[in-house]
């Protein structure tokens, strides 16, 4: 019986929702995972880094990262996980684009540790500690990874193959993704593994979106209520539908939201 692909699957400043999407293939997961190899997931296995390194250079046939790069360590096992694998993926929005870590770039490095360990109104650290990339007591050193100045996408430290958006990705995006790579029928380099259209296309409500997307008068979703049958933007809520890629199956205006 031939090997199994070997696949990883890691995850670097996110908020563990792409782990969780992993999951949510319910029982497609049992398909997916009769079909490869899984040799580095240490959300949910007992892996170790020493294990990676010894491992040979494209010995990976694809691996999955998550979350955006933010600090020291997220960039070495970044660009370790570049040279180990033949395939690297992009997962998620986090990964794709810096996601919702990327909105710390609006703020100086020194900004956020001043305010998350010095003035935020519930710390209490009069002493105005902060983590220092290395510490010694009795002898040993103790070391943390660096805080970078920037939050970078995964195309912004290393070359990736894929991408794979979404907040999470979907399970069906995920298993179509994973088994259209299985079958050998690579899409061209870079290409992004989600439908090529606006979300507009899909959106259950798409019959009621008006010819005119103009707005005449602006109202807060809170404030009104909302007619869970009819396009948002006839309604005078802003939708950022028609700039939004499709594939996320329209969750949230499923949802009135």
């Amino acid at each position: 019986m031939p090997d199994k692909p070997k696949v990883a699957f890691y995850w670097c400043a996110s908020c563990g929702g792409c782990e969780e999407s992993i999951l949510d293939l319910a029982e497609d997961l049992l398909l997916v995972m009769d079909a490869v190899s899984l040799v580095f997931w240490p959300v949910a296995l007992d892996f170790k880094r020493k294990g990676l390194e010894a491992a040979p250079d494209g010995s990976i046939w694809m691996t999955l990262i998550n979350g955006a790069v933010r600090t020291s360590e997220q960039e070495e096992m970044a660009r370790l996980f570049r040279r180990k694998s033949q395939i690297l993926v992009a997962y998620g929005a986090c990964a794709c684009l810096g996601g919702i870590p990327g909105l710390a770039n609006q703020f100086e490095r020194e900004q956020i540790l001043r305010y998350v360990y010095e003035e935020t109104p519930t710390v209490v650290n009069e002493g105005k500690t902060r983590p220092l990339p290395e510490y010694q007591e009795d002898g040993r050193a103790t070391t943390l990874p660096t805080f970078r100045n920037l939050v970078r996408a995964l195309d912004q430290v290393v070359e990736v193959d894929y991408s794979l958006p979404g907040c999470p990705p979907t399970p069906k995006l995920l298993k179509e993704a994973v088994l259209t790579l299985l079958s050998g029928r690579l899409p061209p380099k870079g290409a992004v593994l989600a439908p090529d259209i606006a979300l507009c296309d899909e959106c259950p409500r798409k019959e009621t979106k008006p010819a005119d997307l103009g707005i005449a008068e602006l109202k807060r979703p809170h404030q009104t209520r909302l007619d869970p049958e009819n396009c948002f933007l006839a309604q005078g809520v802003v939708c950022i539908g028609p700039a939004t890629r499709g594939g996320c199956e329209g969750l949230c205006i499923r949802g009135n939201m």
